[in-house]
């Protein structure tokens, strides 16, 4: 194999696909990338056997041919060379040698042979929808995802396809972020998906703001996007999501009303001296308005108080003022509303003008 290419499009290629290639691996195979030099152009594949990146870049291909190299070494390489370098790669046995002008490098490198490539995807429902949309909603709702949770499935995030909507849905068990867009899709029967975390972490980080049709084709087992030069393939988690449309409360009685930046910065305030491990704070609303008290366990205080709009009886609630300033911060509208039932009900946040996106918070006792 050997090919030559500018040192901008190759290093765009590995940016594209690095966050795949794990820096712990069991199997050494996996923290290198896949080169394939054809057809005038050079093929990049990561994978971490679950998650499958593959994008490609121009190259002048001299010999045809595939092998695996390091990735985050050859990454640094690139990144080290002057952006208008050029750069000559070649394969000599089990090493990749690396040129460009004075500079040299040797790579040690394995066979391409034993590059462990996705199952087949299966066949299954494919849509198209603007890449914006995909984009938007999993912004909205992605922060809510568990984290090593034993319950499996709620380390992922759920995307529903129905014939006038999608829908992304993320819980932890202690808060859950929901949001819609209603667009219509050209499907016969609703499907859903739990896709894993790092995957939908690693969409976030690649989907852009355009209208540009993407393709999703779903199957049981896998979810394959195809983007603007790159394809995106992972395996699905394969369990059951919670009922999480029992989870949002249905038309809680009191309700304030309240400008968003002017309560995120309230409760970052607060935050301050709130205790690091649980992150509790309390609020206690009244008539048109909200006090908001934190406490740690050096018994330091800290206490705010905001003009909101409320007009039912006082009540008193504690949460972890870290899920509420997840939710407000993805929140579009400048105005938001927090309904509440009661002390130990769960409170739910959304938009003003806007019930498209809706986030429910479980309470704390303080």
């Amino acid at each position: 194999m050997q090919f030559t290419a500018q040192r901008r499009d190759i290093l765009s290629a590995l940016q594209t696909v690095i966050g795949v290639v794990e820096k712990r691996q069991t199997m050494p195979i996996l923290s290198n990338i896949l080169l394939q030099s054809i057809d005038n152009q050079l093929v990049v594949t990561a994978t971490d056997l679950e998650l499958e990146l593959v994008t490609q870049c121009p190259a002048v291909i001299g010999e045809p041919g595939e092998i695996a190299v390091p990735a985050r070494k050859l990454l640094d390489i690139c990144r080290g060379l002057p952006d208008d370098a050029e750069i000559d790669c070649r394969q000599e046995g089990t090493q990749t040698k690396i040129q460009s002008a004075r500079s040299r490098f040797t790579l040690s490198s394995l066979s391409s042979q034993d590059w462990p490539h996705l199952d087949e995807v299966e066949t299954g429902q494919s849509i198209t929808i603007p890449e914006s949309i995909l984009k938007t909603l999993m912004d909205r709702t992605h922060f809510a995802m568990a984290h090593q949770d034993v319950r499996y499935y709620l380390n992922g995030l759920l995307i529903v396809i129905r014939a006038d909507r999608l829908r992304c849905v993320a819980t932890d068990g202690h808060r859950l972020a929901m949001s819609d867009a209603n667009i219509a899709l050209d499907i016969d029967e609703p499907i859903q998906a739990i896709v894993p975390r790092k995957a939908i972490t690693e969409l976030v980080r690649l989907l852009g703001t355009s209208d540009a049709e993407i393709t999703l084709h779903l199957s049981d087992k896998h979810l394959r996007l195809q983007l603007p030069g790159l394809n995106f393939t992972t395996k699905l988690i394969d369990g059951r999501f919670p009922d999480y449309e029992r989870v949002i409360p249905d038309n809680p009685e009191r309700r304030m009303h309240a400008h968003r930046d002017t309560i995120r910065q309230a409760l970052s305030r607060t935050k301050i001296l709130s205790n690091e491990k649980f992150g509790g704070v309390r609020l206690m609303l009244q008539s048109d308005s909200l006090k908001l008290q934190a406490q740690n366990v050096e018994r330091e205080e800290a206490e705010d108080e905001i003009s909101v709009i409320y007009n039912h009886e006082p009540i008193e609630i504690g949460f972890n003022v870290n899920y509420l300033l997840d939710a407000l911060g993805a929140l579009q509208s400048d105005e938001f509303v927090l309904a509440l039932s009661g002390p130990d009900s769960s409170g739910l946040i959304q938009a003003a003008d806007d019930d498209n996106s809706r986030y429910v918070v479980m309470p704390m006792r303080l």
